[in-house]
């Protein structure tokens, strides 16, 4: 079965341009011209989607959020595409949850190979069990397929790297996780993220853990280490 991309772009010819050259890789590709399109036709759950910032309708910062706030679609990786190349852009897309964060213009043999990437990186998450896949500490159940978290059996939303964080720290309860392991695991090598947004991120998700906040505990100097459970 082939593997379904989502192209949104509002840039006919870029469209154009991505579909005749995924196409010929093998991929079958859906298109959307504007941020709201996208949201349609994301319902339809393909396998990537590579979406721009600057659309029309809805921008593509918007599209994220609400692909991530959705359950149906929030495991989808998102490459965003664009011609907003500042570093502040970048953060902010990686942080809303994209899986790369790719400036225009790129050749399309760069592109593809960012795009098996990503595929890659989902496949592999994908072969966990479900039993590994789903972790519960004390009433703290982690839903890594779905990228849910539920606390004392409510839902409780946390952005991707959010939650991307706290399934790493619990995955390895017990033990240090240092800041540089963190920052390779969910930020990757190639992006630029100091110290700081680490400690922002475990500070909202303690937020988050209410009366469970103290189940992280910082390691000073070091990084943090999630409490073994009891």
């Amino acid at each position: 079965m082939a593997v379904k991309i989502l192209v949104v772009d509002d840039e006919a010819d870029i469209v154009r341009m991505l579909k005749y050259n995924l196409e010929k890789e093998g991929y079958e590709v859906a298109t959307a011209n504007n941020g709201r399109a996208a949201i349609e036709k994301a319902r339809a759950r393909p396998d990537l989607i590579v979406l721009d910032v600057m659309m029309p309708q809805m921008d593509g910062w918007e599209v994220i959020r609400q692909l991530k706030r959705t359950q149906e679609t929030a495991t989808i990786p998102v490459l965003f595409l664009t011609a907003k190349g500042t570093e502040i852009d970048e953060v902010l897309g990686l942080e809303l949850g994209a899986d790369d964060y790719i400036v225009k213009p790129i050749s399309p043999r760069k592109l593809i190979a960012r795009i098996k990437t990503a595929l890659r990186k989902k496949n592999i998450s994908s072969d966990a069990s479900e039993q590994e896949a789903i972790l519960h500490i004390q009433n703290i159940v982690i839903n890594l397929p779905n990228y849910s978290v539920k606390i004392d059996k409510e839902e409780v939303f946390l952005p991707k790297k959010e939650f991307e964080v706290l399934a790493y720290l619990a995955q390895h309860r017990g033990r240090v996780v240092t800041r540089e392991s963190l920052l390779n695991r969910i930020w990757g090598d190639g992006v630029i993220v100091v110290d700081r947004t680490i400690d922002v991120h475990v500070r909202k998700i303690r937020e988050k853990l209410g009366k469970y906040a103290d189940l992280i505990e910082t390691v000073k100097g070091v990084g943090y280490r999630f409490k073994d459970d009891e």
